[in-house]
């Protein structure tokens, strides 16, 4: 498949904005539960929500260039009962809502308790907010993941893998970039958050390198012997009908040599993997929050790629045809 770069930039910024939601959630809990200090000010949660709100609101305008009649973007959502982008598009602006509401209340000390678990803890409505949003953000990467996911002729994506990829992948950013923020507005929240992305960080390496395995050993249901039902060994396709390309040849194959493709899957290995490990092991006991801000930094340019490659590895059945005569 041919890789959008709007919809690069639209998964991985939405991705690390759901998971940066769901740290700041996380620090809320645990400094509830008396697992860790509080932040010293509400500013953590505020100036986090922004954060956040940004990121959301910059992957939300990256999809309106993938669109070709953006002004019809609001039809998206009509097909919710069986369209998983249609759900997305409901679900994104609703966590954004939510979002808005949780740094709100945070701002205006407004926390009212709404009622007491038989525990003796106090609800207040911050903690509703952040549990919504929690639900609202992993629906969100469950729809995104989906819509790929669906797609069973496209098996390189049909697979359980691509929502543990998608969601893990954007938990891995979000609490990376939580630390490198933390590091500057709580830092006694730092090495907390630097353990659960250096934690994510590392079961998304494995997903994603299974996800990898399993690929590789895929091999086409399809050959032109069975598309033409004919059974000669050896079946040479000339033309595909084409003196300047069409839709089908350019929109289903990103038209790279292989040894793009190897070298790119190298450098998300690299950038969204190994360095951050490094870089979380040496800055996040620390609080180096110069560290920290470069894992994030080059984390994210990895996971770019890694989308790229996400994209240019799924091999359309139509490519039988296209692709090598392209």
């Amino acid at each position: 498949m041919r890789p959008d770069y709007s919809v690069l930039l639209l998964t991985t910024l939405i991705g690390a904005g759901q998971g940066l939601f769901l740290a700041l959630f996380t620090v809320q809990l645990f400094a509830l539960a008396g697992q860790l200090p509080a932040p010293g000010s509400h500013a953590f949660y505020v100036h986090g929500s922004l954060l956040v709100l940004a990121l959301l609101a910059g992957g939300l305008v990256a999809s309106f260039f993938h669109l070709g009649r953006p002004e019809r973007a609001w039809r998206a959502a009509a097909m919710w009962r069986t369209s998983w982008l249609s759900r997305e598009v409901i679900v994104l602006p609703a966590l954004m809502g939510t979002v808005l509401l949780f740094g709100a209340a945070h701002l205006a000390g407004f926390r009212p308790t709404l009622f007491t678990l038989p525990s003796g803890l106090a609800i207040d409505s911050t903690l509703v907010l952040g549990t919504l949003g929690a639900m609202l953000a992993f629906a969100l990467f469950l729809c995104t993941a989906m819509i790929y996911a669906c797609l069973p002729f496209l098996r390189e994506w049909s697979s359980p893998l691509t929502v543990a990829n998608f969601t893990l992948l954007g938990g891995a950013s979000g609490f990376t970039l939580a630390a490198a923020f933390s590091a500057w507005a709580a830092p006694e929240a730092t090495r907390y958050i630097a353990g659960w992305a250096f934690a994510l960080t590392l079961l998304a390496a494995v997903s994603r390198v299974a996800t990898l395995l399993r690929n590789a050993r895929l091999r086409p249901r399809s050959t032109p012997q069975t598309a033409l039902g004919i059974k000669h060994p050896r079946i040479v396709q000339r033309s595909a009908g084409f003196l300047g390309g069409s839709f089908n040849t350019r929109e289903f194959f990103h038209g790279s040599p292989e040894r793009r493709v190897s070298a790119v899957r190298s450098a998300f290995l690299l950038l969204a993997f190994a360095a951050p490990l490094a870089l979380l092991a040496l800055g996040g006991p620390r609080g180096a929050a110069p560290v920290l801000t470069a894992a994030f930094l080059v984390q994210f340019a990895g996971l770019v790629a890694e989308r790229w490659h996400f994209f240019a590895q799924a091999r359309h059945p139509q490519n039988l045809y296209y692709q090598d005569t392209r």
